[in-house]
């Protein structure tokens, strides 16, 4: 009988077949979330010619699903801890999808919005799943790269949603643009076939035949088998989830974490939403204020990816801190009118910068909390920051009634990059998982399971 610390049998594994089709489920998923998020962005001119809203009412249309992904980032991170991560993001990937689809027939904001909060619950309860089932899966020299990589698909749905919008709005309107969103559910057949489960779920549930069949996809030359012991580290499991992100001397971290995310969200959806819009009211066409949006989003992809190679190499605070001073300095700049090509430019380092750096600030958050909780520390610090991705939205229909000077909607935006660079910079690293070695034990899982 052999004895085999999961842990250490995934950080040392190399990237293979199991690791690319997780990836790409994952991805397909967080396409689909990304964009369900800027197709409103794409959108919101034409429905508020349509409904005759203001730039106010606009603007809480965009924090009804906001306040939604709140309360489903809180809710589904920490049960996924306790039924399984995949079960929860397919359930998840069925409640945004379908009702994305339905607010495609809504005739009026009212209505609209409701859809909006619904699918929201499911926005917000599949991303802390899918960054957590990625980070645990992951070898150990790759997780920033992969979970950067997989996240990376959130602008990339944002990009997709800005050429929908591009070639279906003069011809189809908005609807044809929402009804896409909600195409995911024709896939939650495959995605539970090809998605694995947690291996932590598998211990905990005594499921060993499920985790001897997991692992072997992982490395089918170790040929594991039900008379092998299985353990993994764990820290304190008896106590509630939400308890033990304040236990261990995470407190102060975890509220950095929080500060960084509602800085970091507002920023984004801010932008997401109101882009177009600022854009159109500067004196660019809608057409070209689509461009933007794209552009945003390539800078998104781009600094998600860029940034988690920098993670996984010199660390993920230093990148994360360094980013957003670069993101405070493009949204600056970005106040001074620039001409044609530093304006992409700027807009492309914006998105790499805000975009990309929310990414790899969830990666770096799923790789400071163990294994037990990394649902529900990824699913609060998301939660949490969805208040300032409620706000972000309300902040820029603020700024857009009060038709003040350009310059003070982008420096609006500016200032809380900063203030996310700060909390980043306080979190105390020597109290996280890589860091903790003592008061630990060995959760088991031996033949007599």
């Amino acid at each position: 009988m052999r004895k085999i610390n999961i842990n250490e049998f995934i950080d040392n594994q190399k990237f293979n077949r199991f690791h690319l089709s997780l990836l790409l489920a994952c991805i397909f998923i967080i396409v689909a979330d990304g964009y369900d998020m800027f197709m409103l962005g794409a959108i919101l001119p034409s429905l508020m010619e349509e409904w005759g809203m203001d730039a106010i009412t606009a603007g809480k249309i965009g924090s009804y699903a906001l306040f939604g992904m709140m309360i489903g980032a809180l809710v589904f991170g920490p049960l996924a801890d306790k039924f399984g991560r995949k079960n929860v993001i397919l359930v998840c990937t069925a409640i945004f999808s379908i009702f994305t689809f339905t607010s495609g027939f809504a005739n009026g904001p009212s209505s609209f919005g409701l859809q909006r909060f619904a699918a929201g619950i499911g926005l917000g309860g599949v991303m802390p799943n899918l960054i957590a089932i990625v980070t645990e899966y992951a070898p150990k020299k790759l997780r920033s790269t992969l979970v950067a990589i997989m996240f990376s698909g959130h602008a990339l749905g944002g990009i997709v949603a800005a050429l929908s919008a591009l070639l279906l709005l003069d011809l189809y309107h908005w609807q044809a643009v929402v009804w896409i969103g909600g195409l995911p559910i024709i896939a939650v057949p495959f995605l539970l076939k090809v998605m694995p489960e947690s291996y932590g779920y598998f211990i905990n549930k005594n499921k060993k035949d499920k985790l001897v069949e997991t692992l072997n996809k992982i490395d089918p030359a170790s040929q594991f088998s039900s008379h092998d012991e299985f353990v993994m580290r764990v820290e304190n499991e008896t106590d509630t989830s939400f308890v033990k992100l304040f236990t261990e001397k995470r407190a102060f971290s975890t509220i950095m974490f929080w500060i960084a995310a509602f800085m970091s969200l507002l920023i984004m959806y801010g932008l997401s939403t109101w882009l177009p819009k600022l854009m159109v009211a500067s004196g660019y066409p809608l057409g070209s204020s689509l461009l933007f949006l794209i552009t945003l989003n390539i800078g998104g992809v781009t600094g998600a990816i860029f940034g988690g190679k920098l993670a996984d190499r010199f660390g993920s605070r230093p990148v994360l801190v360094t980013f957003f001073i670069v993101a405070f300095c493009a949204l600056t700049a970005l106040s001074f009118k620039p001409n044609s090509f530093l304006l992409y430019l700027l807009l492309f380092l914006a998105g790499a910068t805000t975009t990309g750096t929310q990414i790899n600030t969830n990666a770096y958050v799923s790789q400071f909390y163990p294994t037990g909780i990394r649902s529900s520390g990824v699913g609060w610090e998301l939660g949490v920051g969805r208040i300032g991705g409620m706000l972000g939205p309300a902040l820029g229909g603020f700024l857009l009634s009060s038709q003040l000077p350009i310059h003070y909607n982008f420096l609006a935006f500016a200032i809380p990059s900063i203030l996310a660079g700060i909390a980043i910079l306080l979190v105390q690293e020597k109290y996280g998982q890589n860091h903790v070695i003592t008061n630990k034990k060995e959760l088991e899982m031996s033949n007599a399971g």
